[in-house]
């Protein structure tokens, strides 16, 4: 079943540097990927947000610092409607200081943070592998293109040429007088067909190869020439549909994701359930000050004052404000557990489905290479009996297109088997 390439086929006349294989497609796409590079750097992110949730453990200090115009004070010592008398303040005030509290207990909320900030780490480098292995399984859908798009190219120019010959053997026999010109004017429109036929192929490797070029991170019109080996297009040996499910289970990136984010649910649950607990810290604070108007009797100089001790909190409203956000959380976490087992569902039917059309996909490149030798045979016998004048030149045609779509469909059935092994494989999480 091996798909052997020509250098015809694959364009030998390109420079070797033009070729390309599907693990250089892949080594690029890791690097230049724009899609792998945004996931990085939310993983980067996710990373020093472990640091960030970790710094909460700190002591928080802080400084600050007072400069105010006093007001006279007035007393109004016979009522307000009477002429107060007025008693005399420093018109300057000023203070400066530093405080600083340490969290002893908060009911474990920051330990809470901190677990939760390395599972979305971990999540997040579970989801930049997933969109690696989503761009290789791309690079390969638009690699395998570009390969199809050219393999046809070669075929329908082989037959452009053999149709040429054909319409010059047609012209002789009409200038013999043995065929109709009607003949003649079916061949040429034949070969106008299979011409525009060609413009349109040339037309999608232009695409596909722009599709290719952006997605490695290379100039949109770089020439390229997908390098396909004969192992690569070989029937792959597979494992019994029950091992790739098991592998799946490990391997998955869609069921790690899901796990991942079951685990941030219970940690959200926990986080919310300790909104009632106390909170306890160390603090304190000094400062000067002047004038002295805190303590009486107050004094025109400068003082300087502190304190230290421990600030204990008791969220009392929390006791019947925070059900309703543990009723939320637990359904939160109700959802997650049955959107993961959803996700083991769908994973056993993407599975099988992908192994079961991968099987498939090999039975058409048998029928494929079986119908190529029957439709080469039909189309020996019609040109025989068509230039022997015992055919129709239809019946001719008919042969020609049937060899051409044979020789396609055996392309087709080739990349889309490899195409659908990548994709069993992305399933299983192995890309």
């Amino acid at each position: 079943m091996a798909f052997r390439l020509s250098s015809n086929f694959l364009h030998a006349q390109t420079a070797p540097s033009n070729h390309i294989t599907i693990n250089e497609v892949w080594a690029l796409a890791d690097s230049n990927s724009k899609k792998n590079q945004l996931h990085e750097l939310a993983a980067q992110a996710a990373e020093t947000h472990i640091k960030v949730s970790k710094a909460e453990r700190l002591p928080e200090v802080s400084a600050a610092g007072t400069y105010a115009h006093v007001l006279p004070l007035p007393i109004y010592d016979s009522g307000l409607f009477h002429t107060p008398s007025q008693f005399e303040v420093a018109p300057t005030y000023y203070k400066a200081g530093a405080e600083a509290y340490v969290n002893i207990y908060n009911g474990g909320k920051t330990n809470t943070e901190i677990a939760a900030s390395k599972v979305e780490s971990e999540l997040s480098n579970v989801q930049k592998r997933q969109s690696r292995q989503e761009i290789h399984y791309t690079a390969a859908v638009y690699f395998y293109d570009v390969f199809r798009n050219i393999s046809y190219k070669s075929l329908l120019e082989q037959d452009i040429r053999d149709r040429e010959k054909q319409l010059a053997e047609i012209n002789q026999l009409y200038k013999n007088g043995t065929v109709l010109k009607s003949d003649v004017l079916r061949a040429e429109l034949r070969l106008s067909k299979q011409k525009m036929l060609l413009t349109e192929i040339e037309n999608s490797i232009r695409i596909a190869k722009q599709k290719l070029n952006i997605l490695i991170g290379r100039p949109d019109d770089a020439a390229l020439s997908p390098e396909v080996l004969t192992v690569e297009t070989d029937a792959v040996a597979l494992k019994q549909i029950e091992d790739y499910v098991s592998d799946a289970k490990t391997a998955s990136f869609k069921l790690q994701v899901s796990e991942k984010e079951q685990e941030l649910a219970k940690l959200k649950l926990k986080n919310v359930k300790s909104n009632i607990l106390p909170t306890l810290g160390f603090f304190g604070e000094y400062a000067y000050a002047y004038p002295q108007i805190q303590f009486y009797p107050y004094a025109l100089s400068l003082y300087s004052n502190g304190m230290f001790g421990l600030k204990l909190k008791i969220p009392i409203s929390s006791w019947y404000t925070n059900q309703h956000k543990v009723k939320e959380a637990q359904i939160r976490l109700k959802q997650q557990e049955v959107e993961d087992e959803d996700v083991k569902d769908n994973i056993r039917q993407e599975v099988q489905e992908n192994y079961i059309r991968y099987k498939e996909s090999l039975q058409r490149i048998n029928l494929a290479e079986e119908n190529i030798k029957q439709a080469t045979e039909s189309y020996r016998i019609v040109q025989n009996t068509y230039f022997n004048q015992l055919s129709l030149l239809t019946d001719l045609l008919d042969a020609e297109t049937q060899v051409l779509q044979s020789k396609f469909e055996l392309t087709t059935a080739k990349v889309n088997a490899r195409i659908q092994y990548y994709q069993l494989q992305k399933a299983v999480g192995n890309l």
